[in-house]
């Protein structure tokens, strides 16, 4: 199937994404935040090196309106990062365990959230409805991805996967995410869908 082909298929289930994301959840449709959390390492090294993107505060004016012109962006640039960026580690491309950076044709997993963050604020989304997020995998394994925070709820932007989703849909335990005021600050997460045993960056 085409890359048009796909984001076609996928604008067109739109209207029952939006229908999906209106029905009543045992889990809210957004992320609850129950306070400040200390950054994860890449992330603080990621601002010290690189103040310019993270000094910046904003207006937290509420989430944006999720409309099809806005999916379809939201979609495109989800598809775009994921089918362009090679995942490798950070040791394999740095030669250190953990280093956040945009991807130059490769990265890890927070690389390309970074990428996806730069190209919606490029369209115009508003920084504090796009949270870099870490998040447990199933198996344990730490893991980050882009939350975009809309009216319908917070949708994931994942380099595992294309499909875009609620978070409540996903199978992963959310820990902590970048504040809405700031690129630099984080906020600890209630993900009361279960219960994890251990986790990691707290």
């Amino acid at each position: 199937m085409t890359k048009t082909k796909i984001l076609k298929s996928c604008i067109a289930a739109f209207g029952l994404t939006l229908a999906l994301s209106g029905v009543a959840h045992a889990v809210p449709a957004s992320m609850s935040v129950i306070g400040r959390a200390n950054p994860p390492i890449g992330a603080y090294e990621f601002c010290r090196d690189n103040p310019s993107e993270c000094d910046q505060t904003y207006a937290d004016v509420g989430p944006v309106n999720l409309t099809e012109a806005s999916w379809k962006e939201i979609l495109k640039v989800n598809y775009q990062v994921n089918s362009t960026v090679v995942p490798m580690t950070d040791q394999d491309i740095y030669g250190v365990e953990e280093k956040w950076a945009y991807p130059q044709d490769v990265g890890d997993c927070e690389d390309y959230a970074l990428e996806k963050r730069k190209l919606l604020i490029q369209v115009g989304f508003s920084p504090s409805d796009l949270l870099i997020t870490v998040v447990l995998q199933p198996n344990g394994d730490g893991h980050a991805v882009l939350t975009v925070r809309t009216d319908r709820g917070d949708f994931i932007l994942d380099n595992m996967q294309n499909k875009v989703m609620l978070w409540s849909e996903t199978a992963y335990r959310y820990l902590k995410r970048q504040s809405v005021t700031s690129a630099a600050g984080w906020d600890k997460i209630q993900d009361g869908r279960a219960t994890v045993v251990g986790s990691v960056g707290q």
